[in-house]
């Protein structure tokens, strides 16, 4: 692990450190750098899903869940 110097918006470390129940500032922002990337990466994943169902590829499984 690297060790960075910064400054921080103490009010908004707080929330933060609330959201995710971390009690040291470290633990706080660790745990937001990786929300960051997960969501960043659900973002993307759900991105390429709906390219995918413009494609049309999505429609068969649309039929079979209709009742009949």
């Amino acid at each position: 692990m690297t060790e960075t110097r910064l400054e921080v918006d103490q009010e908004a470390l707080e929330l933060a450190a609330k959201y995710f129940g971390t009690t040291t500032p470290a633990d706080t922002i660790n745990a937001a750098l990786r929300e960051v990337a997960a969501r960043s990466r659900r973002a993307k994943a759900f991105a390429e899903l709906v390219e995918i169902g413009k494609t049309g590829q999505f429609d068969e499984l649309l039929v079979k869940r209709r009742p009949r």
